[in-house]
């Protein structure tokens, strides 16, 4: 079983289901299916094929002789002819009507359209899990501020659920060019060798009319509403490239969405799925590699040039048939699909046990911070200021430059708001000074539940008193801070963090004090922007002032 070559796509990614779809069972059943259904209507529609002949034909749909099959085609080098041989064989009575007045494309080319329309149908299922699976990731994460990205550079704030809703778009997207396709499938047909239908008029004395209505009974047999209009022996190729080009978009989503969660994981906020015993590398025992998003990203790049196959057999037809498109097609149509099947199983799978670290996300964010407030500024004082929009721009380019590189060259912390504090040109000198006495920027807040301060009082009153009491502690003893601050990844060593630290202006308020700093910052805040505090200012009662 080992010493030859298996497709990968069989044994290590497509699921069960879709291996059925494009397996031989169901190919050469769908042949049979098809010569039945090709006798029967020819039956309904008048040509001498008995009862008898039909039912010998449905008893040996699926009881198929492949080294019967085989040894055929060894013989005949014809893989159709083969198989009419080999239903011949088990069905003596049918043998003389089997095949009749149709060519290989009758079975073939239906067979293939048939075969993706049922791969499509898995694949639609499989794109709705995919959607539901993120729709619940998006409403988990709605709420949870993180940076943006514009060239993977931090740009303003958004949310953890709305860039799921980016990669939901995208397969909504994906949903409707699929749908759009399979409401454009249609059989070939039984238009014979040249696309004339000569056979056929033949058998019904040129009766035009009866081999139009042969086409439609046996299309209505197969689940079809109508055949091609047109064809020469093969219905256009044009057909697989459309059909192709579907499962191509669908490998671009996941693809994109497989790159934000490698480069998500990189920053430490997004991790996919990982078993308890997995093992993330054979050498670096420490690591933690998003190789499912990775093998998503691979297999995606299959399916995205293997739509180049399709384009290049369509351009490539010669007249009504040629037969350079077989070989091709038998590869590149089932592949396409399994590997989209398993793109889109990775797909589900990841987003399912999908990570989320709201600390590290946290983090990020505050780093960026001052940048992200620019152009709240800028439109507040352009607003409110009388300011030149362009002029301000230019200022905030120029003082984020060089608080940039403050940090870069010499990571000293981020001083571009005292840098636009300073600058008389934005004139925001009281605005300033109404955030708080000293003009310091709050960083953090604690929010209680009112039935929480109703039934458990004196146990928030030891929070704050723990809290201040845990601050003057970080300040005595900065050597004992630095170590907790690189124990838990605020910064990352211990002696950074200790030149760090007498800079931070580390406190804690409480009682009228903090709710005068607070209110001021939460006033220039909605100043700028009502929104940004949920549109009204909070009220007397959502302070609590110790007694």
């Amino acid at each position: 079983m080992h010493e030859f070559y298996e497709n990968p796509l069989c044994g290590r990614y497509a699921d069960e289901e879709m291996k059925r779809q494009f397996s031989d069972d169901n190919k050469f059943s769908t042949w049979r299916r098809l010569w039945l259904a090709l006798a029967e209507s020819e039956q309904e529609l008048g040509l001498c094929i008995s009862d008898e002949q039909l039912d010998e034909m449905r008893a040996h749909i699926d009881d198929i002789d492949y080294a019967a099959a085989a040894a055929h085609e060894h013989e005949v080098r014809h893989d159709v002819m083969a198989h009419v041989l080999t239903f011949g064989e088990c069905c003596p009575k049918a043998k003389p009507i089997i095949h009749l007045g149709a060519t290989s494309c009758y079975v073939g080319d239906n067979t293939d359209i048939i075969r993706m329309r049922g791969g499509l149908l898995i694949i639609r299922k499989l794109l709705v899990n995919a959607v539901a699976a993120l729709s619940e990731f998006a409403e988990k994460y709605k709420s949870l501020p993180t940076l943006a990205y514009t060239h993977f550079q931090a740009a303003q704030p958004t949310t953890v659920g709305k860039r799921a809703c980016l990669w939901i778009n995208d397969l909504l997207f994906d949903i409707e060019q699929l749908d759009f396709q399979l409401s454009q499938l249609k059989l070939l047909g039984c238009k014979g060798t040249t696309g004339t239908g000569a056979s056929f008029l033949e058998l019904f004395d040129g009766d035009a009319e009866k081999v139009e209505e042969l086409e439609r009974r046996i299309a209505a047999k197969m689940g079809f509403e109508a055949c091609q209009a047109v064809s020469g022996q093969t219905y256009t190729r044009k057909v697989d490239f459309a059909v192709l080009q579907v499962l191509s978009g669908i490998a671009q989503s996941a693809s994109k969405f497989s790159s934000d969660i490698r480069l998500l994981s990189h920053l430490k906020e997004v991790d996919e799925p990982f078993e308890s015993k997995q093992i993330g590398s054979s050498a670096m025992a420490y690591k933690r590699n998003p190789m499912r998003s990775e093998r998503v990203a691979s297999l995606s790049r299959y399916v995205i040039c293997d739509l180049q196959n399709a384009a290049v057999t369509a351009s490539a037809q010669w007249f009504e048939r040629t037969l350079d498109d077989s070989a091709n097609r038998r590869i590149s149509i089932p592949e396409a699909f399994l590997a989209t099947d398993a793109i889109l199983n990775l797909y589900i799978n990841i987003v399912r046990g999908m990570k989320v670290y709201p600390a590290v996300i946290a983090k990020h964010l505050n780093e960026e911070l001052p940048f992200m407030s620019t152009e709240n500024i800028l439109m507040y004082c352009v607003k409110n200021k009388g300011g030149d929009r362009q002029a301000l721009h230019e200022a905030i380019r120029r003082h984020s430059v060089a608080a940039a590189e403050q940090v870069k060259l010499y990571g000293r912390d981020n001083d571009l708001l005292e840098r636009i504090k300073a600058d008389p040109a934005f004139s925001l000198t009281d605005e300033w000074k109404s955030v708080s006495p000293d003009s310091k920027l709050l960083t953090g807040v604690t929010v209680v539940r009112n039935e929480v301060l109703e039934n458990r009082a004196a146990e928030v009153d030891q929070f704050i008193a723990d809290h201040q009491a845990s601050t003057e502690k970080a300040n005595a003893d900065i050597d004992a801070t630095a170590e907790l601050v690189a124990k838990y990844g605020i910064i990352a060593k211990a002696p950074v963090a200790k030149k760090a630290l007498p800079n931070c202006n580390i406190v804690a308020i409480a009682g009228d004090e903090m709710k005068t700093d607070l209110a001021g910052y939460l006033q220039v805040l909605f100043d700028a922007n009502p929104k940004s505090v949920g549109g009204t200012m909070p009220d007397d009662d959502f302070y609590y002032i110790q007694k």
